[in-house]
């Protein structure tokens, strides 16, 4: 064994929230949005819809969501969802200050510095993926909600958010992480396992709240 090997220490694990830390914005909802302003026929099939949406929002603020996210991928299947979610990606990357530069270029740090980087995110698989490649960013691993085919198009299989985030991480065998960047509460559960938590563009009640889940302090930044 080459001498200094033995001893050398892993490389550090740092994740990486998505939406709001990498990119401004929703990036999911932005794509869904725009399936919708491209397909008027869906549109009338939501507000059709609407008594159902109105029945489910007392009982759960997702089931509404996953009702418009089934009209709005309603006919595609893997192949075709691939190709509008890369498309889609494709055009976001285009639009200017769609993106957090200060975030980004703390993501290339990372990396340059040795450190295995993870984004963690809510967003789709097949979208976020998209969108760092159309980005040049290379040498990521992306832990994603996932969608599923079915009779009618995709739909959702998995929803990463909040303790399924830790839960992704697990299943991905990683048990520690020494950094993570989080913007909001549903990333409390990620950021209470790492050494050092840093919160993006918190506002004081925010991060009160989130020093309050966590039981410490928090790195809290501003990125533009």
């Amino acid at each position: 064994m080459p001498e200094g090997e033995a001893g050398a220490a892993p490389p550090r694990v740092v994740l990486f929230d998505f939406d709001g830390v990498l990119i401004r914005g929703d990036s999911f909802y932005q794509f869904m949005r725009e399936r919708y302003r491209r397909s008027p026929w869906r549109c009338a099939l939501a507000l059709l819809c609407s008594p159902l949406l109105l029945l489910q929002r007392p009982f759960s603020r997702r089931w509404p969501m996953y009702t418009l996210v089934r009209i709005a991928l309603l006919g595609l299947g893997e192949r075709r969802y691939q190709a509008a979610a890369n498309t889609f990606a494709a055009t976001l990357a285009r639009r200017p200050r769609q993106f957090c530069r200060d975030g980004l270029q703390a993501l290339r740090r990372h990396q340059l510095a040795g450190d295995r980087v993870l984004v963690v995110t809510g967003c789709e698989h097949a979208l976020a993926s998209g969108i760092l490649q159309q980005l040049g960013l290379t040498g990521l691993e992306v832990l994603a909600s996932q969608l599923r085919p079915g009779w009618f198009g995709m739909r959702l299989l998995r929803h990463n958010v909040g303790q399924l985030k830790v839960q992704s991480l697990a299943e991905h065998g990683i048990a520690a992480w020494q950094v993570a960047y989080g913007d909001s509460m549903y990333d409390a559960a990620m950021l209470k396992l790492a050494a050092e938590a840093v919160l993006v563009n918190g506002t004081p009640a925010l991060c009160k709240k989130v020093e309050k889940a966590l039981g410490r302090a928090i790195t809290r930044v501003e990125w533009f």
